[in-house]
């Protein structure tokens, strides 16, 4: 079973997104949280999988909680949630170490396979909203980039086909599909992925899609 908590202030967004999650073979809601402080908590205390986490909370933001439970290596993966996509708190949650976004007018199905792939220890990143959100907010220069973004000497340290891999991944392609693209195997993308996280000192799927963007070794299309 996927362990989830939903951190939300809106009681009626946690009603419904319980009920939905409740109905799935595979899914447990095991808790809920009204703010950040609480989500974080909680976070400790039941050791959920998934972190259903929306932004605007009261007390502590889903920004701030999201980089504490991080912070915290608990285990939990965050999956923000947000009314609309162009929004600079996602962007700024991605790059805090959610892994991934959903919009709140997601459909039951959309909701739970989302959950299911961030538990998996994918990235929830749909190809065409999270480049567009990444590529509009990466130029903003009141943001500062990602450490590994101000270190060319660890981007010089990853091969050509670690590179290109990058580069796949930020283009939204799950790990079969960068293995049919280049006709390997799949286990040989995963050490791929693997020694791109290592050698940039990134945290997963989602950082080192934000990091191509920043580093501009993926523009917009």
């Amino acid at each position: 079973m996927i362990k989830v908590l939903i951190a939300d202030d809106q009681m009626m967004v946690r009603e419904g997104f319980s009920v939905l999650l409740g109905a799935m073979p595979d899914i447990e809601v095991v808790g809920e949280a009204v703010n950040g402080i609480e989500a974080v908590a909680r976070v400790r205390e039941l050791r959920p999988d998934v972190v259903l986490m929306d932004i605007r909370m009261p007390e502590l933001n889903g920004i701030e909680a999201t980089r504490e439970i991080v912070a915290a290596d608990a285990g939990a993966r965050v999956l923000v949630l947000t009314t609309f996509d162009l929004d600079e708190y996602v962007y700024q949650a991605l790059r805090a170490g959610a892994s991934g976004f959903l919009l709140k007018d997601a459909s039951a199905r959309q909701l739970a396979d989302g959950v299911r792939v961030v538990a998996s220890g994918e990235a929830l990143l749909a190809p065409s909203v999270t480049r567009r959100l990444i590529t509009e907010f990466a130029k903003l220069s009141e943001i500062p980039k990602l450490p590994a973004v101000q270190n060319p000497q660890a981007y010089g340290e990853l091969t050509d086909r670690e590179t290109e891999v990058l580069v796949l991944i930020a283009q939204g392609l799950s790990n079969a599909e960068i293995a049919e693209r280049l006709v390997v195997a799949e286990s040989t993308i995963k050490t791929h992925v693997s020694r791109v996280l290592v050698k940039l000192g990134l945290r997963d799927r989602t950082q080192a899609a934000v990091f191509a963007y920043e580093a501009r070794l993926v523009t917009p299309g």
